[in-house]
């Protein structure tokens, strides 16, 4: 675990994963400009901070999920499988009858998670080390907060974990929703109609009630990544970054507001969401998809107070046509979550959730098919299990394909698919950001099953092995190879 994001940054500057700008740059996008090249170098560029932004006297921190070895050191391990093997250990011997939600909510329950369960303490706390609750004196603008895109809204809060909880349960929520900064204490919330944010705001709204909101920046790596997580209802998102971490967050109550947060956040802003009031202009923002969303109606946030650490860094990133810092933390969740797939799709071999996809585009699944029709079974089932039910496009292949191999999966598929028979249309929901459904958050979904046909399915004539060369041959051919002087020959290129 990391006591604070100074920590992480300090690790990644010794493990010479970081470069330190020390020349002023402003936070309209120039920032922006500068960790969007940096994000598309290969393997990701290194990590960013900004020691002089423009207008503000905090660091920013960009960037610092944006490899995946970074990734993995964020989570305290060598590779991200580590922990999806653990969490998989867990779950295996678990009996809980249903689906796959049904299972992660039996983690409390789980002995070996105990010590991961977030745990309130008292007393000073580094997010409260400086303490700004006079309404009049609350500036946000005195944060980096950054300008993405020329045509955005204004500026936005772009890593934030949001905390709110569910009125009649309790239940909390940590949930990565952006902010725009509407004035000095008062921003945009962008709760989805999808999301458990929006949730709670129709739950307090029928009870009358202010939504208490706490915004956390900064600390620990593994909280800002396990509020990016798609967790069901109910599941906690500090005992998955506790289970990430090896240890409990430990956490505060917040000055002004009935919340508590985690006590080693940078920065902490409290405050609520009144469901009575008008809803407010928010956007355009250049988004994930690489397209601007469209100025909507949300709710606003009214910030009561400000804590930090005294010597907090701003955290924050960019997004925009892939590949962006957001892909790594995208992929993690991609690895993380496979073992547990499995557990309720066996035959699911292995998944890939293309980044040029933005994740809820496409995913390209292999399977061990067992039965005629397989592949639209998959299809089915993904579609009506948590997030994946965003998912446009499921291409279901082979076991012996390399789902991460986008030209041997183009090859297969292209080769595989009679589209009249193996292209199946069907319809549910999308994510709200997509643009080119007809209908905000619903459209049309494409299957494609590329697997080998059977006779079952109306394939008479004898599907055809795959041209490979004998083994033996490959192993002369690899010891022989560095005499040929074929690697080394020049040739026009």
């Amino acid at each position: 675990m990391f006591p604070s994001l100074r920590a992480f940054i300090e690790t990644l500057d010794g493990a010479g994963e970081l470069v330190r700008i020390r020349r002023e740059c402003d936070p309209k996008l120039e920032i922006a400009e500068i960790a969007a090249r940096t994000m598309k170098l290969p393997g990701g560029g290194p990590a960013l901070l900004f020691e002089n932004p423009r207008g503000s006297r905090f660091p920013l921190a960009i960037n610092v999920f944006g490899s995946r070895r970074r990734m993995a050191m964020a989570l305290g391990v060598r590779e991200i499988e580590d922990h999806a093997r653990a969490l998989a250990e867990l779950l295996g011997g678990a009996s809980a009858p249903g689906s796959l939600w049904d299972k992660l909510k039996m983690l409390p329950k789980l002995g070996r998670v105990a010590g991961a369960l977030p745990k309130s303490t008292s007393g000073p706390a580094p997010c409260q080390e400086v303490v700004e609750d006079r309404v009049d004196h609350i500036d946000l603008t005195q944060l980096p907060i950054l300008t993405c895109w020329p045509d955005d809204g204004g500026p936005f809060i772009t890593l934030p974990i949001v905390i709110t909880h569910d009125p009649e349960t309790g239940a909390r929520n940590c949930g990565m929703y952006r902010m725009q900064l509407l004035d000095k204490n008062t921003t945009a919330m962008h709760w989805q109609a999808h999301k458990t944010g929006m949730r709670h705001f129709h739950k307090y709204k029928e009870r009358g009630q202010k939504v208490p909101v706490a915004v956390v920046l900064g600390g620990d790596p593994a909280l800002t990544y396990a509020a990016t997580a798609p967790l069901p209802d109910g599941v906690d998102e500090l005992l998955l970054a506790g289970f990430l971490r090896r240890r409990a967050v430990e956490l505060v109550p917040c000055k002004t507001q009935p919340i508590e947060v985690p006590a080693d956040a940078d920065f902490v802003l409290e405050g609520y969401v009144d469901p009575t009031e008008a809803m407010v202009d928010e956007g355009p923002f250049g988004d994930h998809t690489g397209f601007y969303t469209p100025r909507d109606k949300y709710p606003a946030f009214h910030v009561t107070c400000v804590t930090r650490r005294k010597d907090a860094i701003y955290p924050a990133t960019v997004v925009g046509r892939p590949p962006m810092e957001d892909a790594w933390l995208g992929k993690a969740t991609e690895r993380l979550f496979l073992p547990l797939l499995r557990m309720m799709l066996p035959e699911l071999v292995d998944y890939n959730l293309p980044v040029e996809g933005v994740f809820h585009n496409m995913a390209i699944v292999a399977i061990d098919k067992q039965y005629p029709w397989h592949g639209r079974k998959i299809m089915h089932a993904l579609w009506g299990m948590g997030q994946l039910m965003f998912t446009k496009c499921v291409v279901v292949v082979d076991k012996d394909v390399n789902v991460h191999d986008v030209a041997e999966v183009a090859w297969r598929v292209l080769n595989n698919i009679d589209p009249k028979r193996d292209v199946m249309i069907s319809d549910g929901p999308y994510d709200v950001l997509d643009h080119a459904s007809c209908s905000v958050g619903f459209g049309g979904k494409m299957g494609v099953d590329a697997t080998a046909k059977w006779k079952e399915e109306g394939y008479e004539r004898g599907w055809p092995a795959v041209a490979m060369m004998a083994s033996e041959v490959e192993a002369r051919v690899d010891r022989l190879w560095n005499e040929l002087g074929i690697a080394e020959a020049k040739w026009a290129r």
